[in-house]
């Protein structure tokens, strides 16, 4: 099999590289971040021009019909250059969702939207007190005619500060979870904005009877949610393995130039070999983000796969980020260099769409599944 990229593959990856080494390095992120939106629009816009806002949706939707071999390429240079942009929360996730489930009229007016950067969504299912995979949908939604509204509370809604549409998970009235679009700025919708402690933004959001249009069907759309979260755990995956990559290269790179007793941190075979270890982390979470990508690519949706990604990336995470802060030293803790804000994004990617001690949890359940394990 050919692990490979093909050569417009490459091309992707070169010209979405460029665009973010042009726009970002440490100094230039933070102060973006620090922004009350914490993203840059004219970095978005850019991503719009390329076709990145796009990718993933059909041509007839506006879109550039790309495969998430594709979308795996451009997560994981944001991953490596920490771009905070909401490619992942506001497109990928509630975008693929829209794409999945709404009707064709649905499609047609919001997607090309998204695609042009016009539009932002965000995908509001997690409640308060529910935990991956057990979410409890407790937000209503109530049938007046043709019309519905939605009364609930969604927390942690995450980019849902600067959406304009919400993709709503609720609970319907003759059961099932139903998904619903709503106007993020509608009457009975109250936002209450946080930043994450990777310098990002989120919402929980109130819902008070507010006005909401049935996504498709007002059927259950438990399968829609679980292969978005499958999607959406894959795409976290690809941005993970992106900064993995740099957070080893910086690594790597301080230890040929820091000196101690007069010779570069490098010449100590201790360091070298938890450095080597770090390599042997990455590689196993570029593996299992690759499997994961590639049985999404064949239109599979599998989420015991899509957990033992998320787990073996979450264990690399861990292990490289420890590993690139000791091996830093004190330089590694301050806000001027990058590799805190690289350990901070991993923490949070870990702990998104389960954290790897649910993971495990997951899997564990699934032994009896098979007859025969190899130890």
């Amino acid at each position: 099999m050919d692990f490979e990229f093909t050569d417009e593959q490459k091309l992707l990856r070169d010209t979405t590289r460029e665009i973010l080494t042009r726009n970002y390095d440490a100094e230039k992120r933070n102060q973006i971040v620090a922004t009350e939106l914490g993203w840059s629009r004219d970095v978005w816009s850019k991503f719009a021009e390329l076709g990145l806002l796009g990718l993933i949706f059909s041509e007839e939707d506006g879109g550039m019909d790309a495969g998430p071999i594709e979308a795996m390429t451009v997560l994981s240079e944001l991953g490596r250059s920490l771009a905070p942009e909401p490619l992942i929360d506001s497109v990928l996730i509630p975008g693929g969702i829209v794409a999945a489930a709404g009707t064709a009229d649905q499609r047609k007016k919001l997607l090309p939207e998204v695609a042009e950067g016009n539009t932002l969504l965000a995908f509001a299912h997690a409640e308060a007190g529910s935990r991956w995979p057990n979410v409890d949908v407790a937000t209503t939604a109530a049938q007046q005619g043709d019309s519905w509204t939605l009364t609930g509370q969604k927390h942690p809604v995450l980019r849902g500060d600067c959406a304009d549409v919400l993709v709503v998970s609720a609970t319907l009235p003759d059961g099932g979870v139903g998904l619903f679009l709503v106007d993020a700025t509608a009457s009975g919708v109250t936002r209450h904005v946080f930043t994450t402690h990777d310098g990002l933004r989120g919402a929980q959001i109130d819902f008070d009877g507010a006005a909401a249009e049935s996504l498709g069907d007002a059927v259950d759309a438990s399968a829609h949610i679980e292969a978005a979260i499958v999607r959406g755990q894959a795409a976290l995956g690809a941005e993970a393995v992106g900064a993995l990559e740099e957070s080893l290269r910086l690594t790597t790179e301080y230890l040929k130039t820091r000196k101690q007793f007069g010779v570069p941190l490098a010449k100590f075979q201790t360091l070298t070999q938890r450095a080597a270890d770090m390599y042997v982390s990455l590689e196993l979470a570029r593996s299992m983000c690759l499997y994961a990508t590639m049985v999404i690519a064949d239109g599979t949706i599998d989420p015991v796969i899509a957990s033992r990604a998320k787990l073996q990336i979450g264990k690399s995470a861990r292990h490289i980020g420890h590993e690139a802060i000791q091996l830093h030293g004190g330089i590694g803790m301050t806000a001027e260099y990058p590799v805190g804000h690289y350990v901070s994004r991993l923490t949070a990617i870990e702990n998104t769409l389960g954290a790897t001690a649910d993971h495990v949890r997951v899997l564990a359940g699934h032994v009896a599944d098979y007859e025969k394990i190899d130890i």
